[in-house]
This record gives C-alpha cells, sequence and structure tokens, in this order.
C-alpha cells in the first residue's frame, strides 16, 4: 500500500486518477488500525482494481478535518477523483465489514 507523502501528492492523484482509490486513514499507535494491517496485503490482491493510499492520521490531521475523519481506522472511496462512499467510524473493522464497503464500491 503506498503511503501518502503530501497533501500536494493527494491532490494530484485525486485530479488525474481514473478509477477507484480508496484512502485509508490510519495512525502507528492505533490498535484498531494495526487489527487490520494483516488484512490489507490480501484485500489488495483481491481487489487489484482499487489503488489503496496509506493516510497516517497523526501526519495529516488538515485532511482528517477536511474530511470529517475523526474516527480511525477509517476509509473514503473516490471515483474518477470525487468521494463516492465512507467508511468511517472509530470502531474496530472487520475484514468481512471491509469487504462489504469495497464490494458496493
Amino acid at each position: 500500500m503506498r503511503a501518502l507523502e503530501s497533501e500536494k501528492e493527494l491532490a494530484n492523484i485525486l485530479a488525474e486518477e481514473k478509477g477507484k482509490t480508496v484512502l485509508l486513514f490510519s495512525a502507528d499507535w492505533c490498535p484498531d488500525c494495526r487489527f487490520i494491517d494483516p488484512l490489507l496485503p490480501e484485500l489488495e490482491d483481491k481487489y487489484q482494481g482499487i489503488t489503496f493510499i496509506y493516510v497516517n492520521r497523526d501526519k495529516f490531521i488538515d485532511l482528517c478535518v477536511q474530511y470529517d475523519v475523526f474516527g480511525i481506522p477509517s476509509f473514503l472511496a473516490f471515483k474518477d477523483g470525487l468521494e463516492v462512499d465512507r467508511f468511517v467510524s472509530k470502531d474496530r473493522k472487520t475484514k468481512e465489514e471491509i469487504e462489504s464497503f469495497l464490494d458496493k464500491f
């Protein structure tokens, strides 16, 4: 999973990326985020048509505010640069819940 390096990079990704992009808001200290870490390679493999971007909540707090992400781990889904869905909460997410979110995207 590619880690976001700058807000400008995200702006470029959303402006230029055609297709599906999912932002995963997370943090190293978050136990619920660490819970889903082992699932991420499998999800990326299963959903190869989606570009996954890791957004470090501590490094990009302004993006969290901009996108109303106040709980982690959280997922935002974009199609052709426009937000189309979100799975945002402070609750631990299961593999089944994440797959259900990705399946409807």
